[in-house]
């Protein structure tokens, strides 16, 4: 009875193994930005109107000490702290600017200053907690429990966290490994995917390592455990990827410098601001009252946050839609490159088997659909990438498939089946091969007729070797099908260009002003096949990784700024070495995701150009946000030194420059925000996305 194939069953865990971060969401109040914040104006808004409608000044007055507290403390420690490090921090003179105000009666106005700034630090915080979610929930891909054999041979099921090294655990067949460690008994076929970015599950035998996060086959594994859940593969990722989004960039860094040299020059204009008037005669409480507004009004808050929020911002919608950017200087020097240098395998390919070639002998009687039937219904009850990849090429010319009996599968060999009453075999050439000479001598001796047998049998080994020659030096990988012990014919299994390839090497090429350049160690010729397929004409093959960096310092020798995408051990020093770094999640191996500044998580390759467009965006709005904090401390000192300035006006002004310039830059949290840098990226009219 035919087997008519359909979809296999939505997998819960399918867009983990895909290598997609899953979702998380920090709440609002988790973060303790927000919290002193919402402290803090919540008591402001109380005091005032009890201020305004004549209460006993103990209750308000009470309230604003309160909302002093729960806004100020915090950075008012942190910037004593800086000062004990001969560092004066923005933040310490705001404190001071806002007490200064109480000690002249302005409670009111001090209180303000408190909450304004609060409200800027919060503001700041939930740029930065769409990034972290992200780069958690990379800590998902691992199992939260696994299954430890006790010494007396009891099985415990414990969280990982409390495993130990040395530890024995049982990984049973569908499950995912829960620590980092070594096979001690068993064997199985172990999809590594989300480590090594490998398309095909690895063979483990006894003495073979395995990672936490991976999954599972067809056998059982008892592994010993080598490391501890902080240190497994996954861990040291999610870690190297917290401690890169600390970093600042370069603008960054540079007004941090200033601001240092800014702040105290700020501090002596201040004392001259104040001394200055009460020594020709100016009551105290005025002079005070100018001085404190000056120090205010002249702080350089503004430009301080005009740098990050943009970047962050930036970094955290990215995060949502499946780019990891480690960290602000990662997306700044995105908007800089001038020249991107591509990988093939992974990364202009799917990383997943298909088959592309159906090559029947044609003396065996069998044309391609029976072929492809035959292949296809003995791989039909495999597990294995490869088989997947015969089944799928019979699922897309809707073949039905005959029924199938005693299949038996042995790992780096292939798989055998009874189909419609013939023996099918498929698998790997060379022992396939093997096995059918074998055959074929034995059948040969029983009917006294070795010489037409033996002429037979390597007239036949002959074909099929020259054709397995013309697959595999195609690029291909070679997968030979034996019916009734006579070669049948070849499959031809290749990774296929992704279908956005094409359209992100023309949107590269135009936001760059070049086309990519394909650096790949594979042979000349299938990378040359591929990367017309693709449209790029620089094709540079058989590198090894040296020879990868060297084509980058090639590059960056002649004055450009080169962004390198790719995913195995092999692109790591090419990574390193470009001005920046993009790894693919899905195939990236390990080595590779360390040592990127940037992670594809989703595969999407067109997400590239997109961050790239978003990047020099989040540049644009740094430039404006210098703009309009410049505008306001020029015009508010200005006005102070030159007139009488109100405190609440000056209160007003600069932390409301302050708060535009974050505001300004929270714009590119919008999605809107990355679906215009999608458009840019793609070539598509601006008009069509909305910021």
């Amino acid at each position: 009875m035919p087997a008519t194939l359909t979809p296999p069953a939505a997998d819960p865990a399918a867009s983990v193994r895909a290598g997609a971060v899953p979702r998380r969401r920090t709440r609002l109040l988790a973060l303790p930005e927000v919290r002193r914040a919402a402290a803090a104006t919540a008591l402001f808004l109380l005091a005032l109107p009890l201020q305004l409608a004549g209460a006993p000044a103990l209750i308000w007055g009470a309230l604003y000490v309160l909302s002093y507290a729960t806004g100020g403390w915090e950075p008012g420690w942190e910037g004593l702290k800086a000062l004990k490090g001969r560092t004066l921090d923005v933040d310490l003179l705001m404190v001071v600017a806002a007490l200064g105000a109480a000690s002249i009666g302005q409670v009111m106005d001090g209180a303000l200053l408190i909450v304004i700034f609060a409200t800027s630090g919060a503001l700041e915080a939930l740029a930065t907690a769409p990034t972290a979610d992200s780069v958690r929930g990379l800590l998902d891909l691992a199992p939260a429990t696994a299954t430890r054999i006790a010494a007396d041979g009891t099985e415990q099921t414990l969280p990982v966290d409390e495993l130990a090294v040395g530890d024995t655990v049982l990984v049973r067949p569908g499950e995912r490994v829960g620590a980092d460690g070594r096979v001690l008994d068993g064997a199985s076929e172990v999809d590594q995917t989300s480590i090594t970015g490998e398309p095909l599950p690895a063979l483990k035998e006894p003495g073979d390592e395995v990672f936490a996060g991976t999954l599972n086959g067809t056998g059982a594994l008892r592994v010993r455990v080598e490391r501890d859940a902080s240190d497994s593969v996954i861990a040291r990722i999610v870690r190297m990827v917290e401690e890169a989004s600390e970093t600042k960039a370069p603008t960054q860094l540079f007004i941090e410098k200033v601001e240092q040299r800014y702040s105290l020059g700020m501090v002596a204009a201040t004392l001259a601001v104040f001394g200055v008037p009460l020594a020709f005669g100016e009551a105290f409480s005025e002079a005070l009252l100018r001085g404190m507004t000056f120090m205010i009004v002249a702080s350089p808050c503004a430009v301080v946050l005009a740098t990050m929020p943009p970047l962050l911002s930036a970094i955290a919608n990215a995060g949502r839609h499946g780019v990891l950017v480690k960290s602000a200087v990662a997306m700044e020097r995105l908007g800089q490159i001038d020249a991107v240098a591509l990988d093939k395998t992974g990364t202009l390919t799917e990383g997943t088997p298909r088959v592309v070639d159906v090559r029947p002998l044609r003396e065996r009687g069998l044309d391609e659909v029976e072929l492809l039937t035959f292949a296809a219904a003995a791989e039909h009850p495999s597990e294995h990438p490869l088989a997947r990849a015969v089944v799928d090429a019979a699922r897309e010319r809707g073949l039905d498939l005959p029924a199938t009996e005693g299949f038996t599968s042995a790992p780096g060999i292939g798989v055998m089946a009874v189909v419609g009453g013939r023996t099918v075999q498929v698998g790997a050439p060379a022992r396939l091969l093997a096995e059918a000479e074998a055959e074929v001598e034995v059948e040969v001796e029983a009917k006294c007729a070795a010489d037409a047998g033996a002429d037979a049998g390597g007239d036949t080994d002959g074909v099929v070797a020259a054709l397995v020659r013309e697959l595999e030096e195609s690029g291909r990988s070679a997968v030979l099908v034996v019916v009734d012990g006579t070669p049948a014919g070849v499959l031809g299994i290749a990774d296929r260009l992704r279908p956005d390839a094409a359209a992100t090497v023309a949107a590269l090429t135009v936001l760059t002003g070049t086309a990519p350049t394909l650096l790949t160690g594979d042979n000349p010729r299938a990378a040359a096949r591929l990367a017309a397929e693709a449209g790029v004409e620089d094709v540079r093959a058989g590198l090894l990784p040296q020879e990868k960096v060297g084509a980058v310092r090639e590059l960056e020798g002649a004055g450009r700024r080169v962004m390198v995408v790719g995913d195995g051990v092999n692109d790591a020093p090419a990574l390193a070495a470009a001005h920046i770094g993009v790894a693919m999640g899905r195939a990236g191996s390990d080595l590779a995701l360390e040592t990127a500044d940037a992670v594809i998580v989703r595969d999407e390759l067109v997400a590239v150009p997109a961050t790239v467009a978003l990047s020099r965006r989040a540049r644009e709005l740094v430039v404006q946000n210098l703009v309009i904090a410049g505008v306001f401390i020029a015009g508010l000192v200005v006005w102070d030194l030159a007139g009488t300035l109100p405190l609440p006006l000056g209160v007003a002004g600069h932390e409301g420059s302050t708060v535009l310039v974050g505001l300004n830059g929270l714009r590119l949290l919008r999605d809107s925000a990355w679906k215009r840098a999608a458009a840019e990226g793609t070539g598509t009219p601006a008009g069509a996305a909305e910021l």
